[in-house]
């Protein structure tokens, strides 16, 4: 590994946990150079809702480039762009009765991110934005604007402005009635609240520590958007494409956002692609306006389009996808009802799911632990608290009873020690 020690940047951080050279992967699992088996529940930080190298892509994958099909093609008409386009409109949008035009933009969350923000200052003439409270949006400087981790924001080495932060829901546990403080400053001349363009929101905060936002709140927000004329931007990058059941995790709530990011498993086979979903009345960008030269990673665009009609022909996924997280939900109270002297609770939706511990470090040790049994799994919160699941949606029942007594063992080892 000294390669890597010695020529890759200090940046690197994943591989600090994971201290080991991985060499191939299938489905749940990663295979390091020595043979040894890890499963694996951290799926690509979201980009591997379908596990790795699933056989009904790799197949069509390979007979793409066999043929020597388009790889890179900006934002050309191309046949593979076209099929997937149709794909999408027949699989994803008719059926849910959404209408969208649809966005190539840079192959990152973050680019769709900056896409959706520049397009909303664009539409509504206005500079400002509302986010949320430990929310994580992307790392480039107009993401890193509207997120709330104070490390991650500290990178950008500038202040980072033309944002105000809203409470996200229960950031008060309950205490305050909803949207109370941003009516308030909303209606208020003498607020100093610059008036918004736009609020962008995850329905489930991931990277902010698996926090869920209720139905109820969110249908509260966007009729709150509607009554004040404000753009609703619903940043589905990690937490759509199945992760919480629904194809959008923002199904759950019945609302209908202006503008929607999409990445991570969007290609389903982990290769860069990212979408932005723009109201028809809202497509308001010129020629080029916002462009990249990687937009149109064809081989992605491949991959998407089986991926959607290989698992979004029906509701099977959405339904295995619910009842799993259910399974782990109840392992997680098991594990928590084993170890009453310690304070933690289980939070999440579908298969983005967590436990959250009070005391400080404990996530990170438990994390590491889990590792030295052959687990990877990662922290999430302000101060990495949770302990963050994001399997693939295709892991087995027997997987993840493997994983959830892998879990149970690393609490009961550190809380133990």
């Amino acid at each position: 590994m000294t390669v890597f020690e010695d020529l890759e940047s200090q940046v690197r951080s994943y591989c600090r946990n994971w201290p080991v050279v991985f060499d191939t992967a299938k489905g749940s699992r990663l295979t390091d150079v020595d043979g040894n088996s890890y499963l694996d529940f951290f799926g690509g930080a979201g980009a591997l809702n379908y596990g790795h190298n699933p056989e009904v892509l790799k197949k069509p994958l390979l007979e793409y480039l066999g043929r020597d099909g388009i790889t890179h093609g900006l934002d050309m008409y191309t046949t593979a762009k076209g099929e997937f386009l149709n794909t999408f409109q027949e699989k994803i949008l008719a059926p849910r009765g959404l209408e969208y035009k649809v966005q190539f933009p840079g192959p990152t969350g973050a680019n769709a991110v900056e896409s959706a923000l520049k397009l909303a200052r664009k539409i509504t003439g206005k500079e400002a934005l509302i986010n949320f409270t430990n929310a994580f949006h992307g790392m480039t400087l107009g993401a890193l604007s509207v997120t709330g981790n104070s490390m991650k924001r500290g990178g950008a080495g500038i202040p980072l402005v033309h944002s105000t932060p809203m409470p996200f829901d229960n950031y008060f546990d309950g205490k305050m009635p909803d949207f109370l403080w941003f009516e308030k400053v909303l209606d208020d001349t003498g607020s100093s609240l610059n008036e918004p363009a736009a609020v962008i929101v995850e329905t489930v905060q991931g990277e902010g520590g698996l926090n869920p936002a209720r139905i109820e709140w969110l249908q509260g927000l966007e009729d709150l958007c509607r009554r004040k004329g404000l753009l609703l931007v619903v940043d589905d990058v990690q937490m759509g494409c199945g992760r919480t059941g629904p194809f959008f995790s923002f199904e759950i709530a019945g609302i209908k956002p202006d503008i929607v990011t999409i990445s991570k498993s969007i290609s389903g086979y982990g290769l860069p692609m990212a979408l932005v979903l723009i109201k028809p009345e809202y497509d308001q960008w010129g020629p080029g306006e916002h462009n990249g030269t990687f937009r149109g990673n064809n081989p992605a665009f491949v991959t998407a389009t089986h991926t959607l009609r290989h698992w979004w022909s029906d509701d099977t996924l959405e339904k295995d996808t619910l009842r799993k997280g259910e399974k782990i939900e109840e392992g997680f109270h098991k594990i928590i009802a084993d170890n009453q002297g310690t304070e933690m609770f289980a939070k999440g939706r579908g298969l983005a799911r967590g436990i959250q511990f009070e005391e400080e470090g404990l996530a990170e040790k438990i994390a590491g632990k889990a590792f030295e049994h052959r687990m990877l799994l990662e922290t999430a919160g302000p101060n990495d608290e949770v302990l963050k699941l994001l399997p693939p949606l295709t892991t087995t029942d027997d997987e993840i009873d493997e994983g959830l007594a892998i879990i149970g063992e690393s609490v009961r080892s550190v809380i133990g020690s």
